[in-house]
């Protein structure tokens, strides 16, 4: 697996790629914002590791520039900043996930594996609620007719929704299901996700399929909205 690691503090760089390259990555570096623009649209990566706080160009740009170009690329996104309004953010301009500095070492690599995991499509049997579509061999949803580009991590948030249509699902069960490991950060960064994928899923057509059962969670309705 491919990794490019756009980092501008060298000694961090260096020991993220040295750990990678021990767990059998193949990794490339960048160190500024421009550099790793045109690395990341020109090397096929399997993933990116992406600082926030760059020369040139920072993250959030870099993420939203690649997501206007169609790649999907998952992009696991560093961040020394502190608070909810930076992760969401950085998830709303299309990162897959996040990791705060200073982080450790096994959660960055159990997270970049969990996206990649993701990446590779397991489940081949498309999954359909209403008119709501997914097909999860190729990642890809629909809404009718209209086919909706979502990020790795509300992709999965919303396969996760719709292979239990109906359920009453806790931010509990949806992280469990969906991150696949323990989960150190805030649990309501589940309520960023379900924002979003409402204004990808629901608004643009006028439904309602997400719904909040207040006290208890998040539920697909079974007609798909």
């Amino acid at each position: 697996m491919k990794i490019l690691i756009v980092e501008d503090d060298k000694k961090v760089a260096a020991a993220v790629k040295r750990g990678l390259e021990g767990e059998d990555f193949t990794v490339d570096v960048a160190f500024d914002g421009p550099t790793g623009l045109w690395m990341a649209t020109e090397g096929g990566f399997d993933a990116i590791v992406l600082d926030i706080m760059l020369p040139g160009r920072n993250g959030y740009r870099i993420c939203a520039d690649l997501r206007e170009r169609g790649d999907w690329t998952p992009i696991l996104m560093l961040t020394a900043k502190d608070g909810d309004l930076d992760e969401a953010e950085a998830l709303d301009t299309g990162a897959d996930d996040y990791l705060r500095k200073p982080f450790s070492f096994p959660v960055l690599v159990a997270r970049l594996r969990a996206l990649l995991r993701r990446t590779a499509g397991m489940a081949p049997v498309p999954i359909e609620v209403g008119d709501l579509r997914v097909d999860p061999a190729e990642r890809r949803v629909w809404r009718g007719e209209t086919e909706i580009a979502l990020t790795t991590r509300q992709f999965d948030v919303l396969e996760f929704l719709m292979r239990r249509a109906g359920r009453v699902l806790s931010k509990a069960e949806i992280l469990a299901g969906v991150w696949e490991y323990d989960f150190y950060g805030d649990p309501n960064i589940v309520e960023v996700y379900i924002r979003r994928l409402r204004v990808r899923i629901d608004e643009p057509f006028g439904r309602h399929a997400i719904e909040t059962v207040r006290g208890a969670g998040y539920r697909l309705a079974h007609d798909g909205g």
